[in-house]
């Protein structure tokens, strides 16, 4: 066993000591009767139990590796033989084993595992923008029911046209934050618009924001601290559109933030959802705060629809999508925008990776 492997086995080893403590103390019931305690090291556990059973299967590996080495010396020559065989057979999974070990050791950011808040918003190009946005949210509707996850409407303020000025969705699944995350940014699409009569290509740009949601146990609000506002429903759908104040804005007076929501049936719902997307918005600033380099990055992507702050480019004349932080280009444009970007998505897990992995194992 090499050095490399003698030093990843070290870090399973201690991970499955702290994996072991963390055990005993969440079956405390001190810990059980503190919610906030309790979920944070739930979260912990999830994440940590991969790790503790990819050591098991590294150390019932060597075990196996031990024991054909030792029969290789057999007098025996058809048990040796055999012995050799398995060793090789074993040797060969030693690759994956150590690959997938530094995967799993590298640094985790626990709101990857989360549920995400959605917002879009046009930026630059008028209607066409509007037009664009009311795209990219079909398209993260299609995405998010190919895998499974719930997809709803939070708030919605309708184009002129069409589209949207602005909308607001959740999606509800198991690590829906570590792969929708990359969305963040200026989308920009090339295309003629159905009111262009000389057939001239427009460029307009739409904004993507991906929030972690964030759980009460993660950001104390206090209600003093908000200004709430009941309004009539004024977008499409349900009865109650224009008839009762069952819309609701939040305004946290301490931080400017301001949140609607009128997609409910109820006001009592419209304020859940408002709250829920407060606390989101909320706990991004704070994550922020932590990571001034990446924040000033995220503000100049995501804040405005500048064209030149683009992260993706929809071109519907080629039929082509190029992401522009990983140079990877598709001609697929009717499928991605039909939902199907899981191509892209996995492009930017495996190049976060490979950054990580340089800096994590580098040395």
């Amino acid at each position: 066993m090499g050095l490399e492997d003698s030093a990843l086995l070290r870090q399973l080893a201690f991970i499955a000591d702290r994996f072991g403590e963390l055990e005993k103390r969440i079956a405390d019931p001190e810990v059980a009767s503190d919610p906030k305690r309790y979920a944070e090291m739930m979260r912990d556990y999830k994440r940590l139990e991969p790790i503790v059973q990819h050591h098991k299967t590294w150390q019932a590996l060597n075990s196996g590796l031990e024991e054909a080495a030792a029969m290789m010396k057999s007098d025996d020559p058809e048990m040796a033989a055999m012995a050799k065989d398995e060793f090789r057979h074993l040797e060969i999974q030693l690759p994956k084993l150590r690959a997938d070990a530094q995967l799993l050791l590298l640094p985790h950011d626990e709101a990857d595992d989360r549920s995400v808040v959605l917002e879009i918003r046009a930026g630059t190009g008028g209607d066409e923008a509007a037009l664009f946005a009311g795209d990219l949210y079909r398209m993260y509707g299609r995405f998010a029911e190919s895998k499974g996850w719930g997809f709803s409407l939070v708030d919605a303020h309708l184009g002129t046209v069409g589209g949207y000025k602005e909308i607001i969705a959740r999606i509800e699944g198991d690590g829906a934050y570590g792969i929708m995350k990359f969305e963040s940014g200026v989308h920009r699409v090339q295309r003629v618009p159905e009111t262009e009569s000389q057939g001239r290509v427009h460029t307009s740009a739409a904004t993507v924001a991906v929030l972690p949601v964030a759980e009460a146990v993660d950001v104390e609000v206090d209600m003093k601290d908000v200004r709430r506002d009941t309004f009539r429903s004024s977008g499409a759908g349900g009865q109650h559109v224009n008839k009762t104040e069952s819309a609701v804005r939040l305004t946290h007076l301490p931080s400017g933030i301001v949140v609607e929501c009128q997609d409910g049936r109820s006001q009592h719902a419209n304020f859940d959802r408002a709250l829920e997307v407060l606390r989101s918005r909320l706990f991004e600033a704070a994550r922020n705060e932590q990571r001034e380099a990446q924040a000033a990055t995220r503000k100049s992507l995501v804040s405005t629809g500048d064209r030149s702050a683009k992260i993706r480019t929809y071109n519907f004349p080629q039929g082509r999508v190029t992401d522009h932080r990983i140079g990877l280009t598709l001609h697929a444009l009717p499928a991605i925008l039909g939902g199907d970007f899981g191509t892209i998505t996995t492009a930017l897990q495996q190049a976060e990776q490979a950054e990580l992995l340089r800096c994590t194992f580098s040395e």
